[in-house]
């Protein structure tokens, strides 16, 4: 790994962010104040893989932390975010983020505990990162580059970028935050890495003293939120969860929770989906449908008590627990259907969560039908609306039934013009007068 200079380093940024790092380091060249990247991206940019956020450490002159120099570099328009409980700033300018904290040390007041935070540090900071490969930083303004490397490495963490071994920084790591579990699967299953012995030993020591039943469901969930999420950058779902399994992770979540052979296939499936849904992205929540994918075989009392264990409540909660009936259901239904319309009628207001977890446990003619309609019929609107029904003489629940039957013709050829759908449309507002 050859070493960067600043200028190819800020140009692998993500092109949105890039203005903002520029009026970040020209105010902290103004201040004094030390600015260094941070954890993933450095990561990231050592492997040769695409940087997808910007994370920045600070050393402020002043010492008042973060918030100064985001305000100072703000552009007009910008949003400062403060996060005081853990010294965090977001500055947000359009499409662009950048994430910026003052330099930290961290305490535990028991195992699985949010850390409590204060000022620290360069050293201490890197030190209390999860993983060595996250531990590096890049030195960026004038200040920080004084006197430092390129790339600044106290734990060995380029090494292990070359050996491909996720490593934690002290034997008591999964104690303090157990979490670091499910961001070791999730990021070995992305990069291609293995933990390291040591490592395991730690996580095993973890587990034997129950320190994964403290963590609470809202942390949990938001890792398991972050492993479907990851699909969509080409990792495989599955393969994180078996991880977890061959861990015994999964267990120590939830006593019988794991991962059923019969769901390996379906998460594969989904995992592609999600990296090409059938359609936008952000109309589809991927953990709600990852959940539903994978808890499906199990028996309908250990899908809830697990849905409760991770905190995903309310109307989330009901349809992620009621998806191998509704699925069962569905694919009953679908394998009688004949025509496009059809199909469109039974799918029709299906949450795309459960669409896309029904077309991965789908057979694959099934699966072709449900991914049709879902890129391609779903979108498609018939050239009559209800204000043209109303005009013909229909009313009430009339204009809905219509709608529906010109749908279903237009979908299956019947139709193929405008002129065409009136003719129906008088033809059953004839029937009804």
């Amino acid at each position: 790994m050859r070493p960067l200079s600043l200028r190819e380093v800020l140009r692998a940024l993500p092109a949105p962010s890039q203005p903002l790092v520029g009026r970040i380091l020209a105010a902290a060249r103004r201040r004094g104040d030390a600015v260094y990247l941070v954890g993933g991206p450095v990561r990231d940019l050592l492997l040769g893989r695409r940087v997808l956020d910007v994370d920045l450490i600070v050393q402020t002159a002043d010492g008042q932390g973060a918030a100064g120099l985001a305000r100072a570099a703000a552009p007009p328009g910008a949003r400062v975010v403060n996060h005081d409980r853990f010294g965090t700033v977001r500055l947000e300018s359009g499409e662009a983020a950048v994430d910026l904290a003052a330099v930290r040390r961290e305490t535990y007041a028991h195992p699985g505990a949010l850390p409590s935070v204060e000022p620290g540090a360069l050293e201490e900071d890197l030190r209390r990162r999860d993983f060595s490969v996250n531990a590096l930083a890049i030195p960026l303004s004038p200040a920080a580059r004084k006197g430092q490397p390129p790339v600044i490495d106290l734990e060995g963490g380029r090494a292990d970028l070359e050996a491909r071994l996720l490593r934690v920084l002290h034997p008591r790591s999964f104690h303090d935050d157990p979490t670091r579990a499910l961001r070791a699967a999730r990021l070995a299953t992305r990069l291609d890495f293995h933990l390291s012995r040591g490592s395991r030993a730690a996580l095993r020591d973890a587990l034997r003293d129950g320190a994964f039943g403290r963590v609470s469901g809202e942390r949990l969930r938001r890792e398991f939120e972050k492993l479907f999420e990851d699909a969509a950058a080409g990792s495989d779902p599955a393969r994180s969860l078996q991880r977890l399994a061959e861990w015994h992770v999964l267990g120590a979540l939830e006593p019988g929770l794991g991962l059923p052979r019969q769901a390996l296939a379906p998460l594969r499936r989904l995992g592609r989906a999600l990296a090409d849904p059938p359609w936008p992205k952000g109309r589809c929540q991927p953990w709600c449908a990852g959940l539903a994918v994978w808890l499906a075989p199990l028996d309908a009392g250990l899908r809830r008590r697990s849905l409760r264990r991770l905190a995903v409540r309310g109307e989330r909660a009901r349809r992620i627990a009621e998806f191998p009936r509704a699925r069962d259901r569905w694919l009953r239904q679908l394998a009688g259907l004949r025509g496009r319309g059809a199909v469109d009628a039974a799918l029709l207001g299906v949450e795309d969560e459960r669409l896309i977890a029904l077309a991965a446990w789908a057979p694959p003619a099934l699966r072709r039908r449900i991914e049709r309609y879902a890129r391609e019929d779903r979108g498609r609107l018939p050239p009559v609306g209800g204000s043209d029904l109303v005009a013909l003489g229909l009313g009430g629940p009339d204009v809905g039934r219509a709608l529906r039957r010109i749908r279903r013709a237009w979908l299956d050829g019947a139709l193929r013009s405008r002129e065409e759908a009136l003719v129906l449309a008088r033809e059953l507002a004839g029937r009804r007068a």
